[in-house]
């Protein structure tokens, strides 16, 4: 049966997944579950995902939730290149330990400026909060400052100087704060570096899986030259 392929294309993961499963020409359906219309709260979307987020994934008649696992698994059932996931012991420990720690910190950070930012003010009319934007800025630098001293440190990639699954989870969550036209390279220069060296190596299927996001930061951007 056909991979199906359950994502947002808003939802930093969900673009992960997508990018991923695209570059490696894994065959798939996708399924799209706008949670902007709810789609992730139906009965039918419950029964493959009970925790209602995205991204999700059925293959055949085995359901599968949370990106990270999702990444994992692709590359492994369907034998991508060894670079994404390294079979090597140590390798695949950077990987994790990436993954690990970014969910309260990249993941958390981003997030929050970009609903702060972004969401926040769209959904209830509301300008924005200058002190807390503030503080999420604050713990954003701090997040993207680590990524640089730490991460890239002395790498091409999160990693190591071969590309992995940690660089497409890391890229899609540091651009969400673009949707506001915010540029989350200002003032982080290797992380610029980084995020213009992972896009030119995943294209066309990296600006064919970020138009949607793209094209709000460039409305955003615009909007605020009125």
């Amino acid at each position: 049966m056909t991979l199906k392929i359950f994502a947002d294309l808003l939802s930093q993961p969900s673009r992960s997944v997508i990018l991923f499963a695209k570059l490696n020409n894994i065959p798939f359906v996708l399924e799209n579950t706008s949670i902007a219309e709810g789609a992730h709260q139906t009965k039918e979307f419950t029964a493959i995902n009970p925790f209602q987020k995205v991204p999700a994934i059925q293959d055949g008649d085995f359901n599968l939730t949370e990106s990270v696992a999702i990444l994992k698994y692709l590359a492994s059932t369907y034998k991508t290149p060894a670079h994404w996931y390294p079979s090597d012991v140590k390798k695949r420990a950077r990987v994790d330990e990436y993954l690990a720690w970014q969910h309260v910190n990249t993941r958390l950070s981003c997030a929050k400026v970009f609903w702060c930012e972004f969401l926040i003010p769209r959904m209830t009319g509301n300008p924005i909060n200058k002190n807390k934007l503030e503080n999420c800025l604050t713990g954003m630098n701090k997040t993207l400052t680590e990524i640089e001293d730490v991460f890239l440190k002395d790498r091409k990639y999160l990693c190591g100087n071969e590309i992995t699954i940690a660089d497409i989870m890391g890229v899609s969550e540091v651009l969400q704060v673009s949707g506001s036209g915010r540029d989350p390279a200002e003032g982080h220069p290797k992380l610029g570096a980084w995020i213009d060296r992972v896009q030119t190596q995943l294209n066309p299927e990296f600006d064919d899986v970020f138009k949607i996001l793209f094209k709000i930061r460039n409305k955003s951007r615009a909007r605020s030259k009125l």
